[in-house]
């Protein structure tokens, strides 16, 4: 029986749900009718622009980012989708802070929502660092799909995990 990672919490009827849409090579076909196209957002500054863009929406009064870009180093399959890092220097008297967000490579050929969901996710953390009730409320106040997104890129990550890419850039 196939291990699926990424449904690990998951009840045994989902994932039970899931191994016959893969069996039945039915999964691709579900993401692509659901998500039928992927998105725009290329380069490193278009990415910056778009995180900014929701951020100003939603946490104007969260600490500005200094940098936000697509990091072909992380590695979803081990670590993680994104990263939020915050960095404290002296300068002078004072303290400075930067926030910078990575979002994994993997994410510039995906559907716009799921983008949308990774860089919401790493936007919630310049207000609320730990994954607790406040930061899945952040989430869904900024995304109200937060949490269909993220079961939906878990699909998504298992069926490129066991078939390979299912969009083409």
């Amino acid at each position: 029986m196939q291990r699926l990672s990424y449904l690990a919490g998951y009840s045994e009827k989902i994932v039970d749900q899931v191994r016959r849409l893969l069996a039945e090579g039915r999964l691709g076909d579900h993401l692509r009718q659901k998500y039928p196209a992927g998105h725009e957002i290329r380069t490193d500054r278009a990415l910056y622009d778009y995180a900014v863009a929701i951020k100003n929406e939603f946490l104007r009064t969260a600490p500005p980012l200094s940098k936000v870009r697509y990091d072909g180093r992380i590695n979803v399959i081990n670590d993680a989708l994104g990263l939020h890092t915050f960095v404290s220097r002296v300068q002078g008297g004072k303290l400075k802070a930067k926030h910078e967000i990575r979002i994994a490579a993997l994410f510039k050929e995906t559907p716009p929502e799921f983008l949308r969901m990774i860089v919401v996710h790493e936007l919630a953390h310049l207000k609320e660092k730990s994954h607790d009730k406040a930061f899945y409320q952040l989430c869904n106040h900024i995304e109200p799909a937060y949490h269909q997104l993220e079961f939906d890129l878990r699909l998504y990550l298992t069926y490129l995990e066991a078939v390979g890419p299912l969009y083409i850039a």
